[in-house]
């Protein structure tokens, strides 16, 4: 399976264009909430065209994954950040890289949202 065809044709586009996407995941315990966010890195070009009020789309860019968990009564509010726990992270080079880590955090690219899209409150 190539990376073009693991992911859904708009969730590649987001992330060539710089969107964030997250998914929710099980918790450690129930009364916390957990997600995985994917952060795509900047590239040179995205300061033009955000000067010029455009998006770069690129297939030239590192992600961040971080998976996070947070105190569920929280989340709703602006005190989200208020014990929550980075319980892991990777930093993938390119695309290809990206769904190894995926792959080794047992995380299908099909599950993912744009991060807007979830309970994620960052």
């Amino acid at each position: 399976m190539t990376g073009e065809s693991a992911w859904p044709l708009d969730k590649l586009s987001a992330l060539r264009l710089g969107r964030r996407l997250a998914i929710e995941v099980p918790a450690t315990r129930p009364e916390r909430r957990a997600f995985v966010d994917i952060t795509p890195g900047r590239v040179a070009a995205d300061a033009q065209a955000l000067r010029e009020g455009w998006t770069h789309g690129s297939t030239g860019r590192s992600f961040k994954v971080e998976h996070w968990e947070y105190d569920a009564d929280l989340i709703d509010g602006y005190d989200y950040d208020i014990g929550a726990v980075l319980l892991r992270s990777a930093v993938a080079v390119d695309e290809a890289e990206l769904l190894a880590v995926l792959a080794e955090w047992q995380l299908d690219p099909n599950q993912f949202h744009y991060a807007w899209d979830t309970a994620e409150p960052r």
